[in-house]
């Protein structure tokens, strides 16, 4: 069996400063998960439209993903977004044009796969922008492919994701490296399974 990713450590107030544009708020309090919404895959629509015609040609891919994008999920009412460009190092190559269609720029995390995230303008979206041929691009599908298939995951993920939304956190950032052990452990059974 091959060995499993270790989780990375949580992200620091020091590290959460260094990485958003704009002001840093705390949360102070549980995150709210909300039962699967059929609308959801509409939504994303919109916002995939959206996002084309912003970028054109320079738009590599565009995938709803994050548990908005698994039927049947609990999830944060927040639609997740994976856009992938040619290189998210080169913001001149794309924020502008992001801006205009009124997506703000609120993450830039250069030493963790060149990772960007933008609000969206009217819909409450994380649009996630990676560079073509990142191995989180791969991750990040796979994860949702099998949530999508497997349904004891599926149901191991959404407890997990209930007993820590239960618990306040000072930043939803925290949340989401708290998710970061169940997740390596239901990505390597993905994996298993796809060999």
């Amino acid at each position: 069996m091959a060995e499993r990713k270790k989780p990375s450590p949580p992200m620091t107030e020091e590290q959460l400063r260094r990485t958003v544009v704009g002001e840093l708020k705390p949360h102070d309090a549980q995150i709210t998960l909300v039962e699967y919404d059929p609308a959801w895959p509409k939504n994303f629509a919109r916002e995939a439209k959206r996002i084309k015609a912003a970028l054109g040609e320079r738009l590599i891919m565009v995938e709803h993903v994050g548990s908005t994008s698994v039927p049947g999920l609990v999830a944060k009412p927040i639609i997740d977004i994976l856009l992938v460009v040619a290189n998210s190092a080169d913001e001149p190559s794309y924020v502008t044009e992001l801006e205009a269609a009124g997506y703000v720029l609120r993450i830039r995390e250069p030493d963790w796969h060149q990772h960007r995230l933008f609000k969206g303008p009217d819909t409450n979206i994380n649009l996630h922008v990676f560079t073509q041929g990142s191995e989180e691009i791969l991750r990040t599908l796979m994860l949702r492919d099998w949530l999508r298939t497997s349904e004891a995951d599926r149901e191991l993920y959404a407890r997990s994701k209930r007993n820590l939304a239960s618990k306040k956190w000072k930043y939803v950032q925290n949340y989401a490296d708290a998710k970061s052990e169940v997740i390596e452990e239901i990505l390597e059974r993905a994996k298993i399974s796809s060999k």
